[in-house]
């Protein structure tokens, strides 16, 4: 057997690791699927409620080449049209759960699941009110919109940050996956929250398959999902973050954009 890495459970969850590895497993199969080689994810050996025994990577840190054979390798499963938006059971983001159903509207699934649900646990009842009264005046409008600039529903890894992507000897490799059925554009809108993947990244995503002329626009509403998740989990450093995320939804709302 190769040698592998065991993950035990700490998160308080008991299907944690179970859904994680649902996650890595379906990752690989679209990745495949999608005719690409050049990605590794770890493959399962055994899962319980308590350990999750994958493949154990030795990261060697990332070069411009292995960035671009990322970004194509992501471009390419992105491009694999998936039957609907959603997921078929709840899973987690982190440390949150990630409540999931199967949906034919991904502004519908994506502005009451994702936004609605983390708006929902702001345990500052003012935020909370505040947050709520814009989805609810403006969640519509932007349900409409989004909906106008999504192609078709992708697997997305979900929690698609530089700390999942490992750079081993022989490429990059993707790990603890959020996985659902939505808009590509949120899988790389997350890859710029925390400093981005590089140029190398986006330019081989780009080539295979471009960013659509409103990305800037939906990257602060995608990744409003996740300031919202890490103020509930983190507290008032990711405050901002949400504000500026809640003023571009309102900016559509309003027909600016």
């Amino acid at each position: 057997m190769a040698n592998t890495h065991l993950k035990h459970n700490t998160t308080g969850y008991a299907d944690a690791l179970i859904c994680e590895a649902e996650g890595l497993e379906r990752l690989a199969s679209a990745l495949d699927e999608a005719g690409v080689t050049g990605i590794g994810v770890p493959k399962v050996y055994r899962v319980d409620e308590n350990e999750l025994e994958i493949t154990a990577i030795r990261s060697s840190g990332g070069s411009d080449q292995a960035r671009a054979v990322l970004g194509e390798g992501l471009a390419r499963m992105h491009g694999l049209r998936q039957n609907a938006y959603g997921w078929g059971r709840d899973n987690y983001i982190g440390l949150s759960p990630q409540p999931n159903r199967w949906c034919d509207n991904w502004g519908e699934f994506f502005v009451r699941d994702r936004l609605g649900y983390q708006v929902s646990r702001i345990r500052n009842s003012g935020q909370r009110s505040r947050f709520q009264k814009a989805l609810e005046e403006h969640g519509g409008t932007l349900m409409n919109w989004l909906n106008a600039h999504c192609e078709h529903p992708s697997l997305l890894h979900g929690d698609l940050w530089n700390g999942n992507v490992l750079y081993g000897t022989d490429g990059p490799w993707l790990i603890d996956p959020a996985v659902y059925c939505g808009d590509r554009e949120a899988d790389i809108a997350m890859t710029q929250m925390f400093g981005g993947f590089g140029e190398a990244f986006y330019r081989a995503y780009d080539a295979q398959y471009p960013r659509t002329p409103v990305y800037d626009v939906k990257r602060e509403i995608y990744n409003l999902y996740h300031y919202l998740n890490h103020y509930n989990l983190f507290g008032g450093g990711y405050l901002g973050g949400c504000q500026s995320g809640i003023a571009t939804v309102e900016s559509i709302g309003r027909g600016e954009i």
